[in-house]
């Protein structure tokens, strides 16, 4: 039998200069990490998500407004009306606008969406917009976490299944739990670099589905612009899974203006601009393809569409704000179903209609049909005509206009 081993002074003195290390290394990881610069206010009980409005206001006034330069459109998640601003994003009562809860850094905020009843925000760092937070809408607790190489400026987008980041040069898709399903266009890791079908290529615009992400890019070896469908979720989210790529022919394949409108589990509708070339002109189209980017059929428009269209789905529909109407596409098509003219942002549905932003009010449609049922008078003083993005949050109507949200009751 081996006989006990004997501590020394010398080991003990070893020992504890290695306990004294490992915190002093603690301290110091501690204090460069994110965790100093960040303040996490969670709100004193769970927010209940307001019963859905069975009635139409006849009248609506301003409750409060607060700034909200952080987000694309009027934020609802988990009974609370969302707004980001100065690295903060904050959770508002939406009949008072108070702080319910609020989740702070210390560096900018390139974008906050909402989706899964969460809310899911991108700070900026040294490697662009890689610092990626979930927070629960109804009380702000954070839920997870995840960071990652990414550009300087990043465009959030989602389908009721993923979360699309996408950049001029590179995109990522989450799941629910911001795990990474897929990273498309310039990779950082040398070892994952062959694995991209094409490399240099500027993702002008992109949209997904539960089952289709499509990707309009152009390459520096095409001659025109060009429509990439892939799988959201491939097996290996480092290795890209395309359905097709084409290189859209055509007058006006080229344009920079070009762009994604809309993407469903079996088409995917284009924007492409106005063209000419001596005596042969083409009007603004929506050009529709198929679920391996295959063209369909083309839809002519009246007038080009504005740099701030967006794309809301309500239903079975896709309403797209043009800039100056509304044009509703049915879900399975894309065909046009009705338009909307003079309207001045994107959509909301309430109590089984439609709600349109317009001059001096808001708008009552029939969905089906595009009719106005009524009209809904809104005093926005100071207005200064930026398209206004709608929300319904209870009775509550939230409208965000430029880089402040209003809520009306």
């Amino acid at each position: 039998m081996l006989a006990p081993e004997r501590r020394t002074r010398a080991d003990i003195i070893s020992a504890l200069t290695i306990a004294v290390l490992v915190v002093v290394a603690g301290i110091v990881v501690w204090a460069h990490g994110d965790s100093p610069g960040t303040e996490s206010v969670t709100a004193a009980t769970t927010v209940p998500t307001p019963v859905a409005a069975d009635q139409l206001p006849t009248s609506l006034r301003e409750l409060w407004r607060a700034p909200d330069n952080a987000s694309a459109r009027a934020l609802a998640s988990g009974g609370v009306a969302v707004t980001g601003a100065d690295g903060t994003v904050t959770g508002r009562d939406p009949r008072t606008g108070s702080q319910l809860w609020k989740y702070q850094r210390d560096m900018p905020l390139c974008g906050i969406e909402g989706q899964f009843g969460m809310v899911v925000a991108v700070y900026r760092d040294h490697r662009g917009c890689s610092q990626s937070t979930l927070l629960a809408g109804d009380n702000g607790a954070r839920r997870t976490a995840r960071s990652s190489y990414m550009d300087p400026n990043v465009r959030l987008s989602v389908d009721g299944t993923y979360v699309v980041a996408q950049g001029p040069e590179r995109l990522e898709v989450w799941r629910s739990d911001l795990v990474r399903t897929l990273e498309y266009g310039f990779v950082d890791a040398p070892v994952n670099v062959k694995t991209q079908p094409r490399k240099g290529c500027a993702l002008l615009s992109a949209s997904s589905s539960p089952s289709r992400l499509g990707v309009l890019e152009r390459c520096p070896t095409d001659p025109a612009n060009r429509l990439t469908v892939l799988n959201p979720a491939p097996k290996d989210n480092t290795v890209p899974e395309e359905y097709g790529s084409h290189v859209l022919t055509g007058l006006g394949a080229e344009s920079p203006d070009a762009r994604v409108i809309a993407v469903s589990d079996s088409r995917i509708v284009l924007y492409l601009p106005g063209a000419s070339a001596g005596t042969e002109k083409l009007p603004p189209r929506l050009a529709v393809y198929d679920g391996n980017g295959n063209p369909v059929v083309l839809h002519d428009l009246s007038a080009p569409l504005s740099e701030t269209s967006t794309t809301t789905r309500i239903g079975s529909a896709y309403l797209v704000f043009t800039g100056n109407s509304v044009i509703a596409l049915n879900g399975s098509t894309f065909d046009p179903l009705w338009t909307a003219p003079r309207a001045l942002g994107s959509p909301a549905a309430m109590a089984g209609r439609l709600l349109v932003p317009v001059a001096g009010g808001i708008a009552i449609l029939d969905p089906s049909s595009g009719a106005e049922l009524t009209r809904v008078p809104v005093d926005r003083p100071g207005y200064d005509n930026s398209p206004i993005s709608l929300a319904v949050l209870g009775g509550t109507v939230l409208e965000k206009r430029g880089d402040t949200l209003y809520a009306l009751g």
